[in-house]
């Protein structure tokens, strides 16, 4: 088949750049002809929380990204309906994250799509974690300019039904990010990262806001800090929050000597040193859909603890490759304390190695093919 991903990807960054370009080249693998066609402005620079939009490094060579959309121009749309209809696809494949893009791509939906080329959504979320007025309205927009969707758990499965009740939708499991390179010893990685091997190491990684619960986690540590465990809590993003809040929450329960925070956007290349220096990883969300960490920690055999929110414990198996605890500091610190009392990083890490198997870019990729095949 012919096929166009639309969505963001390099020099874009972050999980969905990553997903996008993932699967472009498994569908490659696969013998398909696919693109992406991602945006030249994402979000307006005082629209966006974070330093910046765009990762260093080099470009890919293994797969074409064009660099065509405008996220707030509409006359910009149709130049990009123009442009993917000239490539005359079998398929395109839209990526839909935020309320915000509803205008953008629900438009260009309405304007490829035709008896030949059908539009299949893959909805990273469909209600946000961060509701604005008008996110019901944008996202029965969008919703209403696709043939078909595709969600990655069970709640976004529940939450895109309220919009449509009709039209055919696949579940398919988030698939292992393996775009950061080979797992390292844990010696190697404390070294790189200048970290205390004589200290345990929790890893909290990625974008810090609010419905990531990083202040679960801090409770949860101060809950346990005074126990001969000898934790650090190793804090590896930007902060997307007021990250002064964060510090006061910190030196509140005492833990100013047992967090290490890297507040910087972690380049693709250092993230494999982040992973395999941590004993566990951590994920103490408030609310989710799922989460493209837990598939970075799959693909390095690490033990994980998550809420039991969203479609997280659908993906971590509890008392196997990790813990599914409730979304309180004291279910959280019970749980740490019985991963470190009781010595269960080789069990759990062994059992990821085996699990990760499940969540293939190959599944994605045959989903997707049978989810078009039905219409």
């Amino acid at each position: 088949m012919k096929i166009i991903i639309i969505g963001p990807a390099f020099p874009l960054r972050g999980g969905i750049a990553h997903l996008n370009e993932s699967l472009c080249r498994a569908f490659i693998k696969e013998g398909d002809k696919a693109e992406i066609v991602s945006f030249s402005l994402q979000y307006p620079s005082f629209l966006f929380p974070g330093k910046t939009q765009k990762e260093e490094g080099n470009p890919p060579t293994d797969i074409t990204i064009h660099t065509k959309i405008n996220s707030v121009n509409p006359l910009n749309w149709f130049s990009v309906a123009s442009f993917i209809k000239k490539q005359k696809p079998d398929l395109v494949i839209i990526r839909y994250w935020l309320p915000f893009m509803a205008p953008c791509l629900g438009t260009i939906a309405w304007l490829i799509k035709s008896q030949s080329t059908k539009i299949i959504a893959i909805c990273d979320n469909v209600i946000p974690h961060e509701k604005r007025p008008g996110d019901n309205q944008l996202t029965q927009y969008f919703v209403n300019s696709c043939d078909a969707f595709v969600v990655m758990s069970k709640s976004v499965e529940d939450d895109l039904r309220k919009f449509d009740t009709v039209k055919p939708l696949t579940f398919i499991p988030h698939p292992v990010y393996d775009i950061f390179g080979k797992a390292v010893s844990k010696e190697e990685a404390l070294k790189k990262l200048n970290l205390n091997p004589a200290d345990k190491h929790i890893l909290f990684f990625g974008f810090i806001r609010k419905y990531k619960g990083l202040d679960l986690l801090i409770k949860a540590l101060g809950n346990i800090k005074h126990q001969t465990l000898n934790i650090k809590l190793l804090i590896a993003g930007e902060f997307y929050d007021n990250k002064e809040e964060y510090l006061q929450l910190i030196k509140e329960n005492g833990l100013e000597n047992n967090v290490i925070i890297r507040s910087d956007f972690i380049p693709s290349e250092e993230v494999k040193y982040y992973f395999c220096a941590a004993d566990i990883i951590v994920q103490p969300y408030h609310t989710a859909t799922q989460s493209g960490v837990t598939q970075i920690a799959y693909h390095f055999a690490r033990p994980m603890l998550v809420t039991n929110v969203g479609g997280l414990a659908e993906i971590v198996t509890h008392n196997r490759v990790g813990y599914v605890t409730e979304t309180n500091a004291e279910s959280i610190a019970s749980s740490l304390t019985d991963f470190y009392q009781n010595n269960r990083e080789k069990e759990f890490s062994e059992n990821a190695a085996i699990d990760s198997s499940k969540f293939s870019w190959e599944n994605m990729v045959k989903g997707i093919k049978e989810l078009k095949s039905k219409y």
